[in-house]
């Protein structure tokens, strides 16, 4: 895998020292370790939570190893641990190799919209849908949107979009955040 081919950041914003965001090889060793340790605990549970917390990481790299990797786990009845844990290490290194683009971000904005859509007011999905077309522009990064997106998950309670590593991953760690904010009150 080259990095190179793997960043989606526009031309003036890759020497942009104010953007904080993770290389891919700091998001993939991350998620290395994190299976390492599904796989030291040899717990079927372990590895469901890693795939339920992984499902967006594991979106934005592709959609099919996703729908394969749902398949392993819940194989959980057919097969014993160690070849279910083999066998989703296996498909999880594709996965690890495969490169996000501006496309695949935004799929998995779309799917990260449609947590909120019914409970949004029309001023918040009209936001909601302009930070997803400015990155799909170039206007802002990925780190920056999800560093926007990541405190409604906590305002309208979508524990389960709170969890996932794709905001931790992928978001810009500068970015106010709405603890600080809060703060600034």
């Amino acid at each position: 895998m080259n990095e190179e081919k793997c960043n989606v950041l526009p031309k003036e914003q890759k020497n942009n020292n104010s953007c904080k965001e993770l290389a891919l090889k700091d998001i993939n060793a991350f998620v290395k370790a994190r299976f390492t340790e599904v796989k030291k605990s040899n717990k079927i549970k372990e590895l469901v939570s890693f795939q339920s917390t992984n499902k967006f990481f594991i979106m934005v790299r592709s959609q099919e190893e996703l729908k394969i990797l749902g398949r392993i786990v819940a194989s959980n009845n057919k097969s014993n641990l160690p070849e279910i844990l083999s066998e989703y290490e296996k498909h999880l290194n594709i996965v690890l190799m495969l490169c996000p683009t501006v496309k695949t971000h935004s799929n998995v904005l779309m799917h990260i919209f449609g947590f909120f859509s019914n409970e949004f007011s029309d001023l918040e999905k009209n936001k909601f849908l302009e930070l997803q077309d400015n990155y799909k522009k170039g206007k802002s990064t990925i780190g920056a949107t999800l560093a926007e997106i990541h405190p409604m998950t906590y305002r309208f309670n979508k524990t389960y979009l709170a969890n996932q590593s794709y905001f931790l991953l992928y978001a810009n760690q500068e970015e106010e955040s709405i603890f600080k904010i809060l703060d600034k009150k």
